[in-house]
């Protein structure tokens, strides 16, 4: 196959040996019941074949829509479900569910009978329930399900008998049609009014955009009795983007989207109300009503103007509660605080408005206990400062009691998060003690030697910290829910470096007693053999980096040769060097790969460096994209050297790739060093004067930090890259920053130079690969790509061939020469 030119190819696939490891099943997902006697396991098939992903879609106002049943394009499942009571002696089969169905939107009813849920047909989405009992599902009604803007489209009544959701409105009418001759040209006008917004994708275009948003976007809420499946209509309708009930039912919360709509944001941006409606005599009581938020400012924690984060108080019956910015929204104004909460109670008359506490951050969210405690969480992005505090909602002051004040940068000392549980109510509070005198917390544990999850126990008197319990070696455990408190029991999720995910319970006493509550198999005994170490080496200024090593099954360090080497990465912004180095796995968690994993090739005898730290740091006023490439190749060139002087590597056969921002760093070290035979870049964004208005964690504009941006930017340096690089990209790819032109443009600009380089395109791909059909050709491509140009590659000593770059490299300073 000829490398300059266009070809239509026919899907590949991999070598036997990776095709085997891409056919294995994913691991299912576990569902607790309320009272803990049960548990569902919910099975996620193999891979969906392109036929699925190349279902109809319509793009409007940043979302993809499936105009056949209505709902955001969507497509991964579940297919099966299975009941087991939690002492593991009963599993029964979900019944009565259609041939391989298409189920997502699990949920149990507050006092656990029922398991509810969702199946996408061909066109519709409908509601189901099944019994716990009897481990029969059925239908409950064939009213069609509007997803469209709602993420969570339903919510049981705490009478466990009653939900509400947003349907499709009975009788809409037709979709409307096109003209065929427009009406006039598109104009869009400023009047002077700054709005930077980053590079948003599948926008709004027309009006006659707006009109298709406006009829998949519209539904009511109907409330649904599940015995009888009677639905009753509420006379709620609208754009409806969120609702949710009081804690005592009696009233609804409903967000509504409203013209004007916006070419240049998406939906979440247009203007909105929020209204409660009561259920007993329909009045409407508004709360706010928010216009157009184009004009957010792009420094990170700049948010909307006005109040907004509205929720009900879980521990009261129908108490709202929200934060308005007292920095009016904008990150880059000083000032001593930033948001304040407020209260307000039923009949919400807004002159009952109650202030409550001023924070210093941007508002995190809050998890409530009761009327005597509350935990609030603020951040700030300049300093990577996050707070965690204590409060007494009804107390007679609004004091704050600082319980954390970290950097969620350093991992090592992140005190976690709070346990929450669902009440009678079936909201989520703060799980405690029956005296409510401690609360819990877990968290990952990271540490030097990897991460060990932990359960900590929080005194509300004294403020003091007990640990509960600490995964220990060899185990890799996490904590899933507790159970029980006399004594103490856990469900964990318990793997080990050679043995996959399975939940046990545990319980603490003097005597350790576990039981299994599953028993899934190793999903790839053919790598069981397979050699994984956390490794620790400096780059030149003396920054400690930390990676995972994988070796091939059967390798031997002391007998064998060199291996040819992937190094999988992907750099992040740092403003603490002694963060930037910590290591972020743990030594003893399976190795499990997902259809974008690298490890793929372990099978076919490589050594793959997963996730080297890449930091990129920029201490106190410095930002870190100031010094981005001459960081970054301090970071690779660490890497290398680490792997030439440990014996695993050979110097002249050592691969560099990346995902999304990865890919960016590939292009740029290609572009850079000679460092790599051959580089892999998979959707990544390579031209960052096409994101004028910031990227990853730039908050500076292209006309604050020009210099910045160009210097970042590979697709300026496209006449330096002359190691091959295989860039891979999904052709529907709506991430921001990363749409598909990128690609193809740095494919260009390298073609003009001469480089050796090939793109391929993946039909009905977003940002990541899913299709089955996909990944196997993804695979195949990088496995020709690395076959080709890493482990059989020719050096020629004798003269510089643009195609073969030879690696010059001191090993022993850590200096490209």
């Amino acid at each position: 196959m000829s490398f300059n030119s266009v070809n239509q190819v026919s899907y590949q696939v991999p070598p036997e040996n990776i095709q085997q490891l891409i056919d294995t099943s994913f691991t299912p997902r576990i569902s607790i019941a309320p009272d803990n006697q049960w548990f569902l396991l919910c099975y996620i098939p193999s891979l969906p074949q392109i036929e699925v992903l190349s279902q109809p879609e319509i793009k409007l106002a940043g979302i993809k829509i499936n105009p056949e049943n209505n709902v955001r394009s969507q497509h991964v499942f579940y297919n099966r479900i299975q009941l087991i009571n939690i002492e593991g002696d009963v599993t029964k089969e979900l019944e009565g569910l259609p041939h391989n169905p298409k189920i997502n939107n699990i949920k149990w009813a507050p006092d656990g009978r029922y398991i509810s849920f969702f199946i996408h047909e061909v066109d519709k989405v409908t509601l189901w329930i099944a019994d716990r009992n009897t481990a029969k599902a059925r239908c409950v009604n064939q009213l069609s399900i509007n997803q469209t803007l709602v993420n969570n489209a339903y919510t049981w009544f705490a009478d466990s008998k009653t939900i509400l959701l947003t349907t499709i409105p009975e009788k809409r009418g037709n979709k409307p049609k096109a003209p065929r001759i427009p009406l006039g040209p598109i104009v869009k006008e400023n009047d002077g009014v700054k709005a930077q917004v980053r590079t948003y994708q599948n926008l709004l275009k027309s009006p006659y955009d707006e009109q298709l948003f406006d009829y998949y976007g519209t539904s009511e809420l109907v409330k649904v009795n599940i015995e009888t499946g009677e639905a009753a209509k509420l006379g709620i309708r609208g754009m409806i983007k969120y609702f949710s009930l009081s804690p005592n039912n009696k009233y609804v919360m409903v967000k509504t989207i409203h013209h004007p709509y916006s070419y240049l944001v998406p939906f979440q941006r247009f203007p909105h109300q929020i209204n409660i409606w009561s259920l007993d005599d329909g009045s409407i009581t508004k709360l706010v009503e928010s216009p157009l938020a184009e004009d957010i400012p792009v420094a990170i924690g700049s948010v909307r103007k006005g109040p907004r984060s509205f929720g009900w108080r879980p521990d009261k019956p129908a108490m709202i509660y929200w934060v308005t910015a007292l920095d009016q929204g904008d990150a880059s104004i000083d000032t001593p605080y930033r948001d304040q909460l407020f209260f307000l109670n039923a009949p919400f008359k807004q002159e009952e408005t109650i202030p409550s506490i001023c924070l210093e951050l941007r508002f995190g969210g809050i998890d409530w206990l009761n009327g005597d405690t509350a935990i609030v969480q603020h951040w700030w992005w300049k300093n990577r400062r996050e707070v965690t505090a204590l409060f007494a909602p009804e107390g007679k002051n609004n004091q704050l009691r600082t319980l954390f004040d970290v950097s969620w940068e350093d991992r090592y000392n992140h005190p976690g998060i709070f346990i929450t549980q669902r009440n009678t109510n079936g909201k989520l509070v703060l799980l405690s003690n029956k005296e409510k005198t401690k609360l819990y917390l877990s968290g990952e544990g990271a540490s030097p030697k990897g991460n060990h999850p932990f359960l900590d126990e929080l005194d509300l008197k004294t403020l003091e910290k007990k640990r509960l319990w600490q995964s220990q070696s060899p185990f890799y455990e996490r904590l899933t829910k507790i159970i029980g408190f006399e004594p103490l029991q856990l469900i964990l999720a318990r793997e080990t470096e050679t043995e996959p995910t399975n939940f046990i319970i545990k319980k603490l006493q003097e005597q350790e007693d576990i039981s299994y509550l599953t028993h899934f198999p190793h999903p790839y005994p053919q790598l069981k053999k397979v050699k994984k170490e956390i490794v620790k080496f400096n780059r030149a200024d003396g920054i400690e980096l930390s990676a995972t090593l994988y070796l091939p099954p059967n390798y031997n360090k002391e007998k064998d040769k060199p291996l040819p080497v992937l190094i999988w990465a992907y750099p992040r912004e740092f403003k603490s060097a002694k963060a930037a180095g910590q290591v972020k796995e743990s030594p003893h968690q399976f190795t499990r790969m997902g259809p974008s994993s690298p490890l793929y090739f372990l099978s076919s005898g490589y050594a793959i460096l997963q996730n080297p730290s890449m930091p990129i740091i920029g201490e106190a006023e410095n930002e870190p994209n100031d010094h981005y490439i001459p960081q970054l190749i301090k970071n690779a060139e660490a890497a290398v050297n680490f792997l030439v002087e440990s014996g695993v590597g050979d110097k002249d056969r050592i691969a560099i790739g990346g995902h999304s921002y990865g890919a960016f760093m590939t292009a740029n070290l290609l572009a850079h060093t000679k460092l790599f035979a051959a580089g892999i870049a998979r959707s990544g964004a390579y031209n960052r004067t096409l994101t004028p208005f910031g990227f990853q964690s730039e908050e500076r504009t292209l006309w604050e930090a020009s210099e910045t941006y160009i210097t970042m930017s590979p697709f300026l340096h496209a006449d330096k890259v002359k190691s091959p690089i295989l860039l891979i990209h999904g052709a529907e790819d709506s991430n921001s920053g990363t749409y598909p032109m990128q690609s193809e443009r740095f494919y260009s600009a390298l073609k003009g130079h001469g480089a050796i380089v090939r793109l391929v395109m993946l039909p009905h791909e977003g940002h990541g690969y899913i299709g089955l059909e996909s990944v196997q050709h993804m695979l195949w491509e990088m496995y020709q790509w690395l076959e080709k140009h890493v482990k059989n590659r020719v050096i020629n000593k004798e003269k510089t061939d643009k195609d073969l770059v030879p690696v010059e490299i001191g090993l022993k300073n850590g200096k490209q020469k």
